[in-house]
């Protein structure tokens, strides 16, 4: 389970990195790759800051553009700070 940052728990879903991940330019290949990788190491209990701080490592390290445009997504559709 995933704990939101209101406090409410939820399944933890891989399609939802994939889809976030590709929407800052990986590949799906890569996305995927960065998916399975944040499943492999999540705990149950695992906070959504959490999985946002690993996917963004992964990200950066892959193409720093990558992690800027998630960034940018972030601050401007979904009004968080990043």
């Amino acid at each position: 389970m995933v704990k939101k940052a209101d406090g409410r728990t939820e399944p933890f879903v891989i399609e939802k990195i994939v889809v976030s991940a590709i929407k800052t330019g990986a590949t799906p290949e890569y996305a995927r790759t960065v998916a399975h990788e944040i499943e492999k190491t999540a705990k149950d209990g695992i906070t959504t800051k959490e999985i946002k701080i690993k996917v963004l490592s992964q990200l950066k390290a892959k193409n720093p553009d990558w992690e800027k445009h998630w960034r940018i997504y972030d601050e401007a559709v979904k009004k968080r700070p990043a």
